[in-house]
């Protein structure tokens, strides 16, 4: 390997440890299953850290009456839950507020309960509603005598006379929720709910209300995010969000972690608005999306004990209201995983909530990447192939015979400069007292043997964008979620821990130890040692795979997989070039080119700087 090209894996090496370190997410503690009903119970509990009270004037919350007016008449009514239960999810609706208590994935389990084999969907499901802190899909509005109304703790009533329905198929139900004001005035919250669709028609109709709500307008509102719902709460957080598609563009509203509230408005046509964890998300799409007048975005996030990290995020859909006697919206509520073939199937731009990460600005060429090509192959394969291990292997296998010809390219290109680094070394010495000089005679040398010196580093580059696409793929894929594959690999969306060490690691902080990726670092070192061939660059053969084990050490154990069979692939691929190619000669090309290449250009023109500023010394 020579000198250019070895500061091209350096630089390229160095790069990618940068972008692990922002992108790594923090290993979590492990806790013992004994524990694990406490620690659930715990997390429900956690709050903001509180506000100080000397800074901030106390105000003494006005009495209902006062504060609802004309609709206080509506508070404190017997409360009643309405379950709805389909192929996909347990639905809890309570007449306060008409709106969602709980939502049940029955397809996705708890962290804590993978191994529980009870029956009861309230135990071992996943749950996304944070109902503890208040109610969501609720509508908010100024009524005409100042009172700023949220339908979260009015009663509503029900047309649903039994306490539990289940939807099956292509049947379907209708749920109504009516807050009645007056004789003649009142709110419709309808709800249809499908027998095997994750996502729910919600009509909003209000009768008579012309009078009573100023502004021209109302809000539909979403509160408190969704509930977080794995073990790493901090990977967890570093994929929550909130997000619209407005203006034929996926925007993105992120929270810090540091208590600070963000805001956001957008006025104008809104396709959508959606909140999302890791791997599950929460989406409201109208009907009619030029029939929306904008949205509003708060949220804030906060670290918890433990290293964790809470994000909530509130909603708001601005809806124009015309002051008509009969006014209706229709939209659909989305509540489900955050599953790109699911979503890409509702036709709404959905599927762009599905974020494949980026580099350096690169989105618009790692997007297409995963999601036209990665993706779809990803799935075809698990078509016939039900284990996601072998999935990825097979995936692995596929994906480096896609990039063989770079590679053979690069690894060609190294065996030729290796070659050419005698004759190299003989210029050096010769015009050793003219740097220019060395540099035109080196090109030179090029150019007669037919040798490109950036052909053993550009094809890695080229490569990138497909390994970040890959990365991306692995980070968010809910279908690796609880995935096992084989001997201790129990989850392949999560690190392999095979050994906790008693402390933690100084800069990287890390205490867990990854079995793939100490598998992954060995053949890293292997490939490394087998192109490297200068003793002064052997320093680079131990350096980097420590570094990259260390840094994969808290990332899904299926990402460390695909790297470590690509890189078990790689070393196989090597051999087999060693080999052929092992009698290579170096034989001049017949008729150089005249044509000048990038490189070229580039030392002449240092050639050219290098005489004149000489000129200028005498």
């Amino acid at each position: 390997m020579d000198r250019q090209t070895t500061v091209a894996f350096v630089i390229i090496g160095l790069i990618f440890i940068i972008w692990l370190y922002f992108n790594t997410p923090e290993p979590v503690k492990q806790t013992q299953q004994k524990q694990d009903t406490s620690v659930v119970q715990k997390e429900n509990k956690i709050t903001p850290p509180a506000v100080n009270s000397e800074t901030v004037p106390v105000q003494k919350e006005l009495p209902d009456s006062i504060r609802y007016g004309k609709f206080f008449s509506l508070t404190k009514q017997p409360e009643r839950i309405i379950t709805v239960e389909n192929e996909k999810f347990l639905l809890e609706f309570s007449t306060r507020g008409g709106n969602l208590r709980k939502a049940f994935l029955k397809k996705f389990n708890n962290w804590y309960s993978i191994k529980d084999t009870s029956s009861d969907i309230y135990k071992t499901k996943v749950q996304l509603i944070n109902y503890s802190k208040g109610g969501t899909y609720d509508l908010s509005f100024i009524t005409s005598d100042g009172k700023a109304i949220n339908t979260s703790s009015l009663d509503f009533a029900t047309d649903a006379i039994n306490p539990y329905y289940k939807v099956t198929g292509n049947d379907s139900l209708v749920v109504d929720f009516r807050l009645t004001v007056s004789d003649g005035k009142f709110i419709d919250k309808k709800f249809t709910f499908y027998g095997n669709k994750y996502n729910i028609g919600s009509d909003i109709e209000f009768t008579g209300m012309n009078s009573l709500i100023s502004n021209n307008s109302y809000d539909l509102v979403w509160s408190n995010g969704i509930r977080f719902v794995e073990l790493n709460s901090v990977d967890e957080g570093n994929q929550s969000n909130a997000s619209l598609y407005y203006g034929d563009e996926h925007v993105i509203v992120k929270a810090s972690d540091d208590g600070k509230k963000i805001e956001k408005e957008y006025n104008g046509k809104i396709d959508w608005v959606g909140v999302r964890d890791k791997y599950f998300t929460a989406i409201i799409t109208p009907q009619d999306p030029n029939g929306i007048d904008g949205a509003y975005f708060q949220g804030s996030g906060y670290h918890t004990e433990n290293n964790g990290v809470r994000e909530f995020y509130n909603v708001r859909l601005t809806v124009p209201f015309r002051n008509t006697q009969v006014e209706k919206k229709s939209f659909s509520l989305y509540i489900g995983p955050v599953d790109y073939e699911i979503l890409k199937g509702y036709n709404a731009h959905m599927e762009k909530i599905v974020e494949f990460g980026s580099f350096f600005g690169l989105k618009f060429i790692i997007r297409p990447i995963a999601e036209y090509v990665l993706l779809p192959l990803f799935n075809f394969l698990h078509s016939f192939i039900p284990n996601f291990g072998f999935v990825i292997i097979l995936f692995s296998l596929i994906i480096k015979f896609v990039l063989y010809p770079l590679t053979k390219t690069s690894l060609q290109s190294m065996k030729k400069m290796q070659m050419l680094a005698p004759k190299i070394a003989e210029i050096k010495e010769k015009y050793k007292d003219d740097q220019a000089k060395v540099q035109k005679e080196t090109m030179n040398l090029y150019r007669v043997y037919g040798i490109n010196p950036a052909g053993g580093c550009l094809p890695l580059v080229l490569q990138m964008p497909i390994f970040i696409a890959m990365w991306g793929l692995f980070q968010v894929s809910v279908e690796l979620r609880q995935q096992p594959f084989m001997f201790w690999i129990h989850d392949l969306s999560r690190p392999d821990v095979v050994m906790v060490l008693p402390f933690k690691l100084p800069i990287f902080g890390i205490d867990q130890i990854s079995g793939l990726a100490i598998l992954m670092g060995i053949t890293q070192f292997i490939q490394t040692k087998m192109t490297t061939k200068d003793p002064s660059q052997m320093a680079m053969v131990y350096v980097m795979p420590v570094m990259f084990t260390l840094m994969f050490m808290s990332l899904p154990s299926g990402l460390n997989l695909y790297y470590f069979m690509f890189n078990l692939f790689s070393i196989v691929q090597q051999y087999y070039i060693n080999q052929k190619h092992d009698g290579m000669e170096l034989v001049p090309v017949q008729n150089p080119k005249k044509s000048k290449g990038f490189m070229q250009k580039i030392m002449e023109a240092a050639e050219k700087n290098s005489n004149t500023q000489q000129k200028r010394k005498r």
